[in-house]
């Protein structure tokens, strides 16, 4: 089994492309603690309208724009069956998802998918994996800044005791509807850019994103860990590009073609799930058998002591 530089080259300028779904996803997964599935549908929706815009002579950039503004939108309508209906989080993200189909169709012009083949776009000409670094950095660090005013504070807040920032007079169903909002552009943004950089968008394309963007937030918090909210986004940023080189590197496997992709996603979310828990426990197991050869010592010494004298 050998990979090519050119493979990982491109799995790198992948897991870059996916960095913005995953620093979504960390934003529901880890920041609100909210089950959000609207994610496979609103990473079509970026896809589907940028497509649409750039077939229409649209300059990509406003496409892009538009397209994360189409999944703040669905992100705010997740919020509102959550806050205002009372809907359970997670079948709110699912009603979504579903909803979200049929409304991709609507944008596809009722076609299952849209070509922008050959349509000038900056993720398809020259020094493209500069401009990938440039963009994500930049809503890297926005992010990382938006976390330290008062509503980031607030949303980091409304994840970890809901019931601790409505004593402070907080309205946590605000936070939660700008959180869901939020992820949901990123995603949506990041759909818009693998749309460009494959050339289509397709209605299928956003199938299993929430598996990759949890997998991504998982691998880079095994890496790099998340004592901050700068080091947790650039754990989400480095843990996509991670598991895109995973992923290329599996797929050189014999035993593995293109139809398998989500077999190995599978096995890598299992992977990173499993890992950190078998290495906690055994590195608990390990301090107790130390505590135990210590006490064994300990009392030993006593008796030794003891019969001494």
């Amino acid at each position: 089994m050998s990979i090519s530089w050119s493979s990982i080259e491109g799995a790198i300028e992948l897991g870059l492309l996916y960095a913005l779904m995953a620093l979504g996803v960390y934003i529901t997964f880890r920041i609100l603690d909210f089950p959000d599935l609207t994610v496979d549908g609103s990473f079509t929706t970026g896809g589907a309208i940028a497509a649409v815009m750039i077939s229409n002579d649209f300059s990509p950039w406003l496409a892009c724009l538009a397209a994360m503004g189409g999944g703040m939108l669905a992100g705010i309508c997740t919020g509102l069956l959550h806050t205002k209906g009372k809907i359970n989080g997670l079948l709110s993200g699912i009603l979504m998802m579903i909803a979200l189909y049929s409304i991709n169709l609507r944008i596809l012009g009722g076609a299952p998918n849209k070509s922008i083949m050959g349509m000038d776009s900056p993720f398809s000409g020259e020094h493209v994996m500069v401009i990938i670094i440039i963009v994500v950095l930049l809503f890297k660090i926005m992010l990382d800044l938006f976390m330290k005013t008062d509503i980031g504070l607030a949303l980091r807040a409304t994840g970890d005791n809901k019931r601790m920032i409505r004593s402070f007079g907080a309205n946590t169903d605000v936070t939660t509807i700008v959180g869901v909002s939020l992820s949901n552009g990123l995603v949506a943004l990041s759909g818009a850019f693998i749309a460009q950089q494959a050339g289509f968008a397709d209605i299928t394309m956003g199938i299993g994103m929430i598996v990759i963007g949890l997998a991504s937030v998982i691998i880079g918090e095994a890496i790099l860990g998340a004592r901050t909210v700068f080091w947790a986004t650039l754990a989400a940023v480095v843990g996509s590009i991670i598991y895109r080189i995973v992923v290329a590197i599996a797929l050189e496997v014999p035993w593995f073609d293109t139809s398998d992709m989500k077999l190995i996603t599978a096995i890598i979310v299992i992977i990173a799930l499993v890992f950190p828990s078998l290495r906690r426990s055994m590195k608990q197991k390990k301090l107790a058998r130390r505590r135990m050869q210590e006490l064994m010592q300990s009392t030993g010494h006593q008796t030794t002591t003891k019969g001494g004298m």
